[in-house]
C-alpha cells in the first residue's frame, strides 16, 4: 500500500476536524485561494469557512507589525519549491510563529506548520495546521517579563546605591518601568508641601505640552489622592468603563484607557505617586502591579537615604539653632561670590560682621533657653534686612555673618547696617519678657583683589572697633584698621613663638600689710621679652591673647611659675609664714572645665600650701550670674585657694553679688585710692568701698598708692593692705628673694 493510500474504513474528515487546529489547504500567494480549511477556524479566529475560503483573508488577518516577514519567508519557500524539481515534494519546510487578528481585532498567536506538495498538475500548495498558541505565548512573555522586571529592580537598586541624583534615578526608573512593561508613558509626581497637588518631577514617553506638566489638584476621585491615602496600588482596567474614580483632563488628553498608580513612601509622608499609563484598555496584570510596587520601593528607599545624606549635609554646613548657614558655608559662597566679582570689574561684595552687644549677660541673666531665644529672634530679623540672594550666617555664639553680593558702593553695606540697626530698635518678645538689644557691626568691602579668609577678619576688626567706641554702632574697615590688624597678627604669631621660646617672665608688685608695712604678699605680672621690639607690657598682648585663644596657656605657664617662686621663698624662710602669690585669673580660664583640677595640680608640683595662692578676678565676675561661673568659683575654694576681686568699684556689680560669691579678698581700684584725701568727688565713693568691704568680713587691699597720704588715709579707714609705687614696682623673682631676705619690710610710714 502507498503512503498516499487510506486504510479502509478510516473517516479522516472526522480525524481533522477533531484536531483542536486549523487544518488547510492553501494556495502560494498573499492572494491565492484556500480550497479547504477545518472547522476550527471559526473558534480560532472567529471566521466561518465559508467565508475563509471565499476570500483571500489570510494575508489580511496578519499582525501589520508581521505581515512582511511572514509573506517573504512564504515567498522564499515557494521559490526554492519551484527550481526543484518537479518530482520532489517539499516536506516539514514552513515552520513559523506569527500574529494574526481575530474576527474582532485582538490579537491570536499562530504556530503555522505546512508544507508545500504539488497538486495533479504540478500546481504547488500549502498542506498545513495552524495552532492557537496565544496562550503559552502570553506565559513566555509574563516569564520574559518578570525576569526583565526583576533585572529592572536590580539595576535601579544598584544605581540608587551607587548614590545616583534623585532627579536622575527618578528619569531611569520611568524609563525602564515604560520599557518593561511596553506601555506607552511612566511618571513619577511629587506631593506638593500642602499636600492637595501633585507635580511632575520625572517620565517616559510624557507629552511636552506645558499644560500637561502643571500641578495636578489632588481630587478624592483620582487615583493619585486614592493611593496617597490607603496605601494601596490602584489599578485601572480601562477608563473607559471606569465607576469610581475620574481620569485627570491629563489622562483624558493623553487618551490614556488603563494604568497602575502606587504611593511612593516619605521619610515623614508620602512623597509622591509612581504611574504606569498605557493607552490600550486591560494593559496590566498582577504581575505588573507588583513590578511598579517594587520600583516605587527602590525609589522611596533612595529618597529617605538622599533625605537622611541632605539632613547630615544640611547639619554640617547649618547652624542647628537658627537653621542658618554655618561659617563653613559662608566661606564657600564668600570665595563663589569673590570669584564673581572678579569676573566682572566694578561691582562690589560686602561682609557685615555682627555681634550682639551684651549677649552674655542677658544668655546669664535669663538662662540659656533665654539666650537661644534671641538668637532665633536676631537671625530672623538679619534675614528681613537683607534681599534673598544674600547669605546671612552664624558664626558661633552671638556672633553673626552677612555676605552682601552685587553691590554698587559702600553705602549699599551702610544702609544695610543702618537697616539692622533700626530693626533692634524694636524689642524681642521672647517667653520671659520682651529684651531690648543692641548689635556692633563692622563691614569690610570686596573688590575681587581679597582673601576670603582676610575679609572675614577685616569685618571682625572693623566689629571691634565699633565696639570700643561704645557698640550699638557700626565701623568701616579702612587703612588703619588694616594696619592695626596686620600688626595684631603679627603680634599674635609672635606670641605664639615667645610661648615657645621663653620669652616670657614674671614680676612681682610686693602687697605690704597696712599695720607695720612688711611684705605679706606678691602679685605676679607678666611681661614679654620681645627680641626685636624689647619688654612688651600685658597691654599690648593679654586682650589679643584672649581672643585668640591662647589666654589659658599664658594663665597656666604663669600659674607654674609664680607657684615655683613661692615654693622657693617658703624654703627660703621656713620660720616665717608663707609669702602669698596672686595670680590673675581671665574668664576663659575659669569655664575651662578642667582648670580647678590644673590649680591643684600645679599647687602639688610646686609642693606648696592652697592658701598661698590668691587668684584675682576682674569685677565683671560679680555682675556675671552664670551658673558655671558660680560653680568654678566654689570647686576653686574647695581647693583652698583664696579668691580675690581686683578694681573693686569700678563697675556695677552690687553687695548682693559680692556677698553670695566665696570671695575674700578686694582690691580697691586706683582711681578712688588717688581721690583719698582730696576735694575728688570719688573720694566719698572710696569711703563707702571700703567700708563696703570692711563689714563683709572681707579683706581690702588699695591699689596704686603713690603718696604717703594715701598710705594714712588707707589705714585711717580700715585698709588691710597696700601696693603700689610708694612702696615699691614690680621687681624681679631675683630682687624678692634679695628683700625677703632682708626681713621683707618696706616701712615708709611707720617707725622700723
Amino acid at each position: 500500500m502507498s503512503t498516499n493510500e487510506h486504510p479502509a474504513g478510516v473517516d479522516y474528515k472526522t480525524i481533522v476536524e477533531a484536531v483542536p487546529a486549523i487544518v488547510f489547504v492553501a494556495g502560494t500567494g498573499p492572494d491565492a485561494p484556500w480550497p479547504y480549511v477545518s472547522d476550527w477556524i471559526g473558534p480560532i479566529l472567529g471566521f466561518t469557512v465559508e467565508e475563509w475560503t471565499g476570500n483571500d483573508l489570510w494575508a489580511r488577518q496578519l499582525h501589520p507589525d508581521d505581515r512582511a516577514a511572514v509573506t517573504a519567508a512564504e515567498a522564499e519557500m515557494v521559490r526554492a519549491a519551484l527550481a526543484a524539481p518537479q518530482a520532489q515534494t517539499q516536506r516539514g519546510a514552513f515552520r513559523l510563529d506569527y500574529r494574526m487578528l481575530h474576527r474582532d481585532g485582538h490579537v491570536v498567536w499562530i504556530r503555522d506548520n505546512s508544507v508545500l506538495q504539488r497538486g495533479a498538475d504540478g500546481t504547488l500548495f500549502w498542506h498545513g495546521v495552524m495552532m492557537d498558541i496565544t496562550a503559552e505565548k502570553a506565559s513566555e512573555h509574563q516569564l520574559e517579563r518578570r525576569s526583565a522586571a526583576q533585572a529592572a529592580v536590580a539595576s535601579l537598586g544598584e544605581r540608587a546605591l551607587g548614590g545616583t541624583p534623585i532627579d536622575e534615578l527618578l528619569a531611569d526608573a520611568c524609563r525602564q518601568a515604560a520599557e518593561v512593561l511596553g506601555v506607552d508613558t511612566c511618571t513619577a509626581n511629587q506631593l506638593g508641601d500642602d499636600g492637595l497637588t501633585l507635580a511632575l518631577r520625572a517620565d517616559h514617553g510624557w507629552t511636552d505640552e506645558e499644560e500637561m506638566r502643571g500641578e495636578i489638584l489632588l481630587a478624592p476621585t483620582s487615583p493619585g489622592y486614592r493611593a496617597i491615602v490607603t496605601g494601596r496600588p490602584v489599578l485601572v482596567r480601562d477608563w473607559a468603563t471606569e465607576t469610581e474614580l475620574d481620569a485627570s483632563l491629563p489622562l483624558v488628553q493623553a487618551q490614556i484607557r488603563s494604568s497602575i498608580t502606587v504611593r511612593i513612601e516619605g521619610p515623614t509622608r508620602p512623597w509622591g505617586v509612581f504611574g504606569a499609563l498605557s493607552r490600550e484598555p486591560d494593559s496590566f496584570n498582577e504581575d505588573d502591579v507588583n513590578f511598579v510596587v517594587a520600583i516605587a520601593n527602590v525609589l522611596a528607599e533612595a529618597i529617605e537615604r538622599q533625605d537622611a545624606e541632605d539632613a547630615m549635609q544640611h547639619l554640617a554646613l547649618h547652624d542647628v539653632l537658627t537653621g542658618l548657614p554655618n561659617r563653613s558655608l559662608f566661606a564657600d559662597r564668600l570665595e563663589q561670590a569673590l570669584e564673581r566679582v572678579r569676573r566682572h570689574p566694578g561691582t562690589l561684595a560686602a561682609i557685615l560682621f555682627i555681634d550682639v552687644d551684651h549677649f552674655k549677660h542677658v544668655n546669664d541673666s535669663f538662662g540659656h533657653q533665654t539666650g537661644d531665644e534671641l538668637l532665633i529672634g536676631v537671625a530672623t530679623r538679619l534675614r528681613e534686612a537683607v534681599r534673598p540672594t544674600d547669605t546671612v550666617a552664624r558664626f558661633g555664639g552671638d556672633e553673626f555673618g552677612l555676605l552682601l553680593e552685587e553691590i554698587s558702593s559702600e553705602r549699599v553695606a551702610i544702609a544695610t547696617a543702618e537697616r539692622i540697626a533700626a530693626s533692634f530698635a524694636r524689642p524681642f518678645m521672647l517667653d520671659s519678657g520682651s529684651q531690648f538689644v543692641t548689635a556692633s557691626i563692622g563691614i569690610a568691602l570686596a573688590d575681587g583683589h581679597q582673601e576670603s579668609g582676610a575679609l572675614v577678619r577685616d569685618a571682625d576688626a572693623a566689629m571691634y572697633r565699633a565696639k570700643q567706641r561704645g557698640r550699638a554702632r557700626y565701623d568701616v574697615f579702612d587703612e588703619d584698621l588694616r594696619m592695626r590688624a596686620i600688626a595684631r597678627g603679627r603680634t599674635e604669631n609672635e606670641l605664639r613663638r615667645a610661648l615657645d621660646g621663653q620669652e616670657l617672665r614674671l614680676v612681682y608688685q610686693p602687697i605690704v600689710d597696712l599695720r607695720d608695712e612688711h611684705v605679706v604678699a606678691v602679685e605676679a605680672l607678666v611681661r614679654w621679652d620681645h627680641p626685636q621690639r624689647g619688654v612688651i607690657p600685658p597691654a599690648e598682648f593679654i586682650q589679643i591673647a584672649e581672643e585668640s585663644g591662647m589666654i589659658e596657656r599664658v594663665g597656666q605657664w604663669v600659674l607654674d611659675e609664680a607657684l615655683r617662686d613661692a615654693s622657693r621663698w617658703e624654703r627660703m624662710r621656713p620660720d616665717h609664714p608663707p609669702i602669698r602669690v596672686a595670680v590673675n585669673v581671665s574668664v576663659q580660664q575659669l569655664l575651662n572645665g578642667r582648670f580647678s583640677d590644673n590649680v591643684s595640680d600645679a599647687i602639688r608640683t610646686a609642693g606648696v600650701e592652697p592658701q598661698t595662692l590668691s587668684l584675682e578676678l576682674d569685677e565683671s565676675v560679680l555682675r556675671d550670674e552664670a551658673e558655671q561661673i558660680r560653680g568654678a568659683l566654689r570647686l576653686l575654694k574647695r581647693v583652698g585657694v583664696r579668691l580675690a576681686v581686683h578694681d573693686f568699684g569700678t563697675g556695677d556689680s552690687s553687695l548682693r553679688q559680692l556677698a553670695a560669691l566665696p570671695i575674700d579678698t578686694i582690691k580697691v581700684e586706683r582711681g578712688f585710692v588717688a581721690a583719698l584725701g582730696t576735694e575728688d568727688a570719688a573720694g566719698p565713693i572710696a569711703h563707702a568701698v571700703i567700708g563696703t568691704g570692711v563689714a563683709l568680713g572681707l579683706e581690702v587691699i588699695g591699689l596704686g598708692a603713690e603718696t604717703l597720704d594715701q598710705v594714712v588715709e588707707l589705714r585711717k579707714l580700715g585698709c588691710h593692705g597696700a601696693q603700689g609705687f610708694v612702696f615699691s614696682e614690680p621687681l624681679s623673682a631675683e630682687r624678692i628673694d634679695e628683700l625677703l631676705a632682708t626681713g621683707g619690710h618696706l616701712r615708709r610710714t611707720v617707725a622700723p
